[in-house]
C-alpha cells in the first residue's frame, strides 16, 4: 500500500485545503486518482488514517528489529512504511555474533556452571536412592 501522504508530500494531519492543493498539483495520474478517492472523502480518510497509523507502527517495529528492506527496495511502494533502523547492527547480526562468541568460548559463564549441575543432579539421585533404600 502506498503512503499517500508521503507520496503527496503533505503531513498526515494536513487540512482538506492542503490536501486538495497537493492532489491537484500531483503529476502522477494513478496517485492523484487514489488520493482523490481516499483522502477527499471524510469516512474513507478516517479509515485510511487508522490503517496508516497501524502500518507506521509496523514500520517502526521492523526498524527496531533491524528488518529493513534491502537497498533495491528503496523508493518502492513496498518500502513506504519502512523506516531507517536505529541500530548499527540488525538483530539477526547481533544474535549471530553472540552465537559465534559462544561457539568460540567467549562466554564461559554458562559452560562453567555445567559441571556443578551434573554434580548436584548425581548427589540428588544418590540421596534419593539412600532414602528409598532406608524406607524399604
Amino acid at each position: 500500500m502506498r503512503d499517500l501522504y508521503k507520496r503527496l508530500g503533505v503531513p498526515a494531519d494536513a487540512s482538506p485545503e492542503t490536501l486538495d492543493t497537493a492532489i491537484e498539483a500531483c503529476r502522477h495520474t494513478a496517485l492523484r486518482q487514489d488520493a482523490d478517492a481516499v483522502l477527499r472523502i471524510p469516512a474513507r480518510r478516517e479509515a485510511y488514517d487508522q490503517l496508516h497509523a497501524t502500518l507506521g507502527d509496523l514500520g517502526r517495529l521492523r526498524a527496531r528489529l533491524g528488518l529493513t528492506h534491502a537497498p533495491h527496495w528503496q523508493d518502492d511502494v513496498a518500502n513506504d512504511f519502512s523506516q531507517d533502523s536505529d541500530r548499527s547492527l540488525s538483530r539477526h547480526q547481533e544474535l549471530a555474533d553472540k552465537l559465534d562468541a559462544l561457539v568460540a568460548g567467549g562466554d564461559t559463564s554458562a559452560a562453567s556452571r555445567r559441571p556443578w549441575r551434573w554434580a548436584a543432579a548425581l548427589l540428588g539421585a544418590a540421596l534419593l536412592g539412600l532414602l528409598a533404600g532406608a524406607w524399604l
